[in-house]
């Protein structure tokens, strides 16, 4: 930070902070193109053979549950053994993990990185959904944190309650130009929108709500049109690449949330078009009151911590998926809510006047 001048302090002109939030973007995309991001490519080089058709989800009966889960086991086992023979000890030692009695995965593909959706908790006879989507540096190799948090936030839920872990794309490493565009984003979102209209379709009276974390906000505000979630939670967000809440152009009520000691606060939240590049960076920050989402109380935990026992951020994002009422006990998270074209707030039905805080 450059001393402070002597003297009376002037005020910065105006288009110096624009400036040099955009010179730090600028930065970051060179030192990113730059520094050479071999993890980046290293998971997509363990093979792993084709997965079963299992087809989209119709069917959330205990019977056809219990078929898929099943399918797909077979499908993690058989991704193990061809991570065995590659030398991988890491993938392979993931997947006996992932296909250990008691998991349980409605789908799973093990090329290109991999994908899966697992479900923590009864989904036949969920009242509540969250599907966590997560955002960088998170694959198969480092499916064991994410699983945690999951785990954590279905019993911080409790009965009634279901979490379904979505990686459903080819997260970009956290270091490297894909982290800064919302190309995989753009990939990643009909996949998304497609689990949200089946879990619609098997839970038609459930409430479902997308936590989306880091580059994974992005993801979900690409899916946001149309949506058959409830709820979009941004929290830990770089960003979505659209300027406000009402760009989304979402049903679904829009909440966003910042721990204290995220470092994504540090990201410059401009969008630029860096000649013969892309558009790189991701506009406005979601927590600041022009974008208009409801915020809440993360707490001061870091950029990894959002999902911890006992944190505050995870006791918000639980009432968020709850759609928890004010108790005497802290409530409800607190926020404000941006309306719609029609006046309307999103995802309520109601007016701004009639909307309170929580």
């Amino acid at each position: 930070m450059p001393d402070r001048p002597s003297g009376p302090r002037r005020r910065r002109s105006g288009p110096r902070g624009p400036r040099l939030r955009r010179a730090l973007l600028a930065a970051l995309v060179t030192c990113a193109v730059a520094v050479p991001v071999s993890e980046a490519a290293r998971p997509a080089a363990v093979p792993a053979p084709a997965p079963t058709v299992l087809g989209p989800l119709r069917d959330a009966s205990p019977a056809e549950l219990a078929r898929r889960y099943a399918v797909s086991r077979q499908d993690i086992r058989a991704a193990g053994r061809a991570a065995e023979e590659h030398g991988d000890r890491r993938r392979a030692a993931s997947l006996r993990a992932m296909a250990a009695p008691g998991r349980r995965f409605l789908a799973f593909d093990g090329r290109d990185g991999g994908r899966s959706t697992e479900v923590v908790g009864e989904l036949a006879t969920a009242r509540h959904i969250a599907v966590l989507v997560p955002g960088a540096g998170v694959g198969l190799d480092a499916y064991g944190r994410l699983r945690r948090g999951a785990v954590a936030l279905e019993r911080e839920l409790g009965e009634g309650a279901t979490v379904v872990v979505w990686l459903g794309y080819r997260s970009p490493a956290t270091v490297g130009p894909a982290a800064l565009t919302t190309g995989r984003a753009d990939g990643a979102a009909p996949d998304l929108r497609a689990l949200v209209d089946g879990l619609r379709a098997v839970r038609p009276a459930a409430r479902i709500s997308l936590l989306c974390h880091s580059y994974g906000s992005v993801v979900c505000a690409r899916s946001a049109r149309g949506t058959a979630a409830d709820a979009l939670v941004l929290y830990g967000s770089p960003g979505v690449g659209f300027p406000d809440a009402a760009s989304l152009r979402t049903g679904a009520r829009v909440w966003a949330g910042r721990s204290g000691g995220d470092w994504i606060a540090r990201v410059p939240h401009v969008r630029v078009r860096v000649p013969f590049v892309a558009t790189v960076g991701f506009g406005t920050d979601p927590v600041a009151d022009r974008f208009g989402a409801e915020v809440f109380d993360a707490g001061d935990g870091g950029h990894s911590d959002y999902l911890l026992p006992g944190s505050r951020s995870l006791t918000r994002l639980a009432r968020i998926v709850a759609d928890a009422q004010p108790s005497e006990e802290g409530g409800a998270p607190e926020g404000r809510r941006a309306p719609s074209a029609d006046g309307r707030a999103p995802g309520s039905g109601r007016t701004p006047s009639e909307v309170s805080r929580g």
